[in-house]
Order: C-alpha cells, then sequence, then structure tokens
C-alpha cells in the first residue's frame, strides 16, 4: 500500500515539474539579448531610472503584480514577470533602486554598499544566462585576478596571512601548497564543495512533493540513502571542519564566506557551496554594482511596469479569505492603497510576517495567501 501511494506521489509530482518547467511559456529567449550599449556616465540620467520618487499618479493602471523590496531577489522576480509580459510594480522605501547593490558618492568617488564580486558567470553558466535575461545582455562583467582574497589571521607580528585564489583545480591545489601538513583534509572539504554544488537539486525536489511525503523520506532515513547532502545538510559548518582537521586556522579558510550566522550555527552545505561559487572565476560589474538595478530597471519599464523609490510599505492587503490582493504605502501623513493580484514580498520573512500582515495572518504562519 505504502509503495503504491509513493509511486502515485512520485508520478504526481514527475509529471507536476515537467509541466511547471516546460508546459508553460518561458520568459527568457536568445532574441531578448542584445550587445551591450555604451556604459551611462550621466548620473542625471541614471537617477532617472534608479531614483524615480514613489506619486500615486505613477503607478501603473492594470498591474499584474506587486514586488515590495528592490533587491536582486525582488529585481530578478519584476524582470521575470515583466518578459513574460506582466506589469509589475516594485516598491523600495529607500531613496534608490537596487538593495545591496545599490551605490552612493561621497566627495566626488562612487562606493558600493554590499556587492564585492560574483562568481559563476563563466560563458554559458546557468547564472551567466540568467543576468543576461533579466538585463538583456547589457550587463558587463569584467574577471578578476586568479588571487581573489587575503585572509589575515591575528595581529601583528603573530599574524598569519593566507590567499584564496580562484580556478577549476587551482583553488584546492593553492590551498595545499598554503597547508601541506592538512592536504587530506582539504581534498575532502573539496569534495564536500564538490557534492554539495551537485545535488542542491535534491533539495529542491523535496519542496514540490507534498510535506506529508518529504518528512516520510527524511525521518525514515530513506532521503539519506538517496544521497548525503540530505545529512550534511543539517550539518553545522563547525562540526564539519572539526572532523576533518584540528587546524583552527583552516578551519577560517574554510568558513570565513559566511553568511550571516556563525560557522557554528550554518549549514556545512551552504558554506561549502559559498567558497565553491568562486571556483570558476570572481566578476565585477562594469560600471559597478548598480549597472545591475540600472538595467533591470529598464526591463521592467520596457513592459509597462514602474519600480519606484521612497515608497515605504507599510501594510498588506488581505482579504477575508485569506489572499492578498494589495498594499498600502506611507505618503506625507495618509497611506495611499495600490492594488494588484499578486503580491511578492522581498523584505525578509520576519518583516514581512510581524510588520506587514494583519495580526490574525501573523498567528497562522501556515495559512496559504496569494503571496
Amino acid at each position: 500500500m505504502w509503495l503504491l501511494v509513493v509511486v502515485v506521489c512520485f508520478l504526481v509530482w514527475a509529471v507536476g515539474t515537467y509541466w511547471y518547467l516546460f508546459g508553460k511559456p518561458s520568459p527568457f529567449s536568445v532574441e531578448s539579448v542584445r550587445p551591450p550599449g555604451p556604459l551611462e556616465l550621466d548620473q542625471k540620467k541614471r537617477h532617472k531610472i534608479l531614483k524615480q520618487g514613489f506619486r500615486k499618479e505613477k503607478v501603473p493602471e492594470n498591474l499584474d503584480a506587486i514586488v515590495i523590496g528592490s533587491g536582486i531577489g525582488g529585481m530578478t522576480a519584476a524582470a521575470t514577470l515583466a518578459k513574460l509580459g506582466k506589469r509589475v510594480l516594485v516598491l523600495e522605501q529607500h531613496d534608490q533602486a537596487g538593495g545591496c547593490c545599490h551605490t552612493f558618492t561621497e566627495k566626488g568617488f562612487e562606493f558600493d554598499v554590499g556587492l564585492h564580486y560574483i562568481g559563476q558567470l563563466h560563458e554559458n553558466s546557468l547564472f551567466k544566462i540568467v543576468m543576461d535575461q533579466i538585463t538583456e545582455g547589457q550587463l558587463q562583467f569584467v574577471e578578476l585576478d586568479k588571487h581573489i582574497d587575503t585572509i589575515v589571521i591575528g595581529n601583528g607580528e603573530k599574524s598569519r596571512k593566507y590567499t584564496i585564489y580562484s580556478g577549476k583545480t587551482e583553488m584546492e591545489e593553492h590551498l595545499k601548497e598554503q597547508f601541506p601538513d592538512d592536504t587530506k583534509a582539504v581534498e575532502e572539504f573539496f569534495k564536500i564543495m564538490k557534492m554539495s554544488a551537485r545535488k542542491t537539486h535534491f533539495l529542491a525536489a523535496l519542496k514540490l512533493i507534498p510535506q506529508w511525503v518529504a518528512l516520510f523520506l527524511l525521518k525514515s532515513g530513506i532521503a539519506n540513502l538517496c544521497s548525503s547532502i540530505f545529512r550534511l545538510v543539517g550539518t553545522n559548518a563547525t562540526a564539519v571542519a572539526d572532523s576533518l582537521t584540528s587546524n583552527k586556522d583552516l578551519h577560517i579558510i574554510f568558513y570565513y564566506l559566511f553568511y550571516g550566522v556563525p560557522p557554528k550555527e550554518s549549514s556545512c552545505v551552504i558554506n561549502a557551496l559559498l567558497l565553491h561559487h568562486y571556483k570558476r572565476g570572481a566578476y565585477y560589474p562594469k560600471g559597478g554594482a548598480s549597472e545591475i538595478p540600472f538595467h533591470i530597471t529598464k526591463v521592467i519599464q520596457k513592459f509597462g511596469g514602474r519600480v519606484l523609490v521612497r515608497a515605504p510599505v507599510n501594510r498588506i492587503l488581505v482579504d477575508n479569505k485569506g489572499a492578498a490582493y494589495g498594499v498600502t504605502v506611507k505618503q506625507d501623513q495618509e497611506d495611499v492603497e495600490v492594488r494588484a493580484p499578486v503580491i511578492i514580498s522581498n523584505c525578509g520573512v520576519f518583516s514581512t510576517f510581524k510588520k506587514l500582515l494583519p495580526s490574525h495572518i501573523q498567528s497562522k504562519p501556515g495559512q496559504l495567501f496569494n503571496h
């Protein structure tokens, strides 16, 4: 009986996945990618794109979706919908679009606020294809030297300096040269990196099947038999590093790219993926980080949408069935209501639930609603 249920669920998942991936029109096309034009250096013209202030009369009519927040996730979602012919409004509370990709000028110099470099932009990579599509080929990247990072541990005369190289083989070999007594540990860590990069789609697959089936596979141990990625994803980075070597400096090298929480609280898979991200090189957008939202905004506008700043969303409107149908934007002393059938929040799950949603939705985080 259980075997029959699992087989039926697998077939439903397989058919549904195929339809989801191939049964719908793709927003991506080769024809939409154009040769990149010259860099726009006129700041006034750039500000007309990146600093369009919110006013009610600027809101496009007959919106298909509203995106809260102009970080790279929200902008990518908006551009993808736009390329499907949807009219999308992106609302940003800051005075410039782009989130961590925006820049500021001080005493004539431009500074990035978040982006240092990006990996996996080699020719024909999936990431390169996506970036080309959401900017229609207008974003250019420059590859950095192989020496991408220097890590200094300690202070003064007792400080130790290590260098990180990019490259499919160079990264690992260069690390072995700096830690000749821990070559086995380096090899094992790079195996984890490789496995993490190749098997993450198994984790994504769990999201496409019914929750009870996913829980059954995990708790029964069947998932672990399919791939060790399921065991590793729940293992913290510090525990894995400790199992590989007692060299504390090497521990730091393995997990210096942690993502907001210390290694003892983060998954070793995520940390390994961060370092793996730069194996094929590190790249920087030509013209600065703000080129990313600059060109994505143009794509959104091309299909009738807008990216408006100084637009603090203070509430997601939800009907009595639990479906989101709009937002309110604080302007001066009044709340301006903007409606759309789809609301996408890119301002973080905690801000979304604790600040923007009604109290009855906050108390039932599992409740379904349009998002």
